[in-house]
């Protein structure tokens, strides 16, 4: 097993630097190349950060959230340790997320932030995966931690579809979907191929850090199993 994660974790770290070259090229697109939004100005341009990071903390919990559905069915440990990587690299892109929101915002809404449903219930699943962390920190059973992780994990799926739907079911001031939307997206297409580069970019981040956090629980577990055979 320790071959098979150090073997995952190097392919980890392949992809993370694979996305950091790519990083650079979309953001000197971005900032020579693609077209200032016309209303909005240089602050725009935060978009290309805000929503990609919101795509990946998104897809973070979403991932995390069907691995805990499995592991209540399957009940096999590498299968919660895959959920809570998914985690906690979410919880990292939702760090962005709710950085750049509010820096997008000020000059825009003049306001750092409003309490409305679209980024109270963002910062709400925020704080879930919070919680998710320090609760599989605290407890030291591996069964108990799976099941409760699952179910916070669950949870967070569950949020996630309501998230996308808030701007539609709430009046707020956060803009609706641009692009996930049933018509066809309201981008030029300099913006929109900036927009997409940048989400494969941050997609690919996602499945490099995964990879890396889950071989390093890998290695954790390893590292416990042998410490608890050695005290046998």
């Amino acid at each position: 097993m320790r071959d098979r994660a150090l073997r995952l974790a190097g392919v980890g770290r392949g992809i993370t630097v694979l996305a950091l070259l790519g990083l650079a090229g979309v953001y000197v697109r971005a900032l020579k190349y693609t077209p200032l939004e016309l209303s909005q100005g240089a602050a725009q341009k935060i978009f290309y950060v805000h929503v990609p990071a919101a795509w990946a903390a998104l897809l973070s919990i979403s991932v995390c959230g069907l691995l805990s559905v499995l592991y209540l069915w399957l009940k096999d440990r590498r299968i919660d340790l895959a959920a809570a990587a998914s985690a906690e690299v979410g919880v990292a892109f939702g760090v962005v997320m709710l950085t750049t929101g509010p820096l997008w915002g000020k000059p825009i809404w003049g306001t750092w932030w409003t309490w409305d449903a679209r980024l109270t219930s963002t910062l709400f699943l925020f704080l879930l995966f919070v919680g998710y962390i320090v609760l599989r920190g605290v407890l030291t059973d591996p069964g108990v931690r799976g099941r409760f992780s699952a179910v916070i994990g669950i949870m967070g799926l569950v949020l996630v579809p309501f998230i996308h739907l808030t701007v539609y079911l709430f009046r707020t001031l956060h803009p609706a979907p641009i692009v996930l939307k049933p018509s066809a997206p309201s981008l030029p297409s300099a913006m929109l191929a900036t927009l997409l580069s940048s989400v494969g970019v941050f997609t690919l981040f996602y499945v490099g850090f995964v990879m890396q956090r889950y071989a390093l629980g890998l290695l954790r577990e390893l590292r416990e199993e042998e410490l608890a055979g050695a005290a046998r």
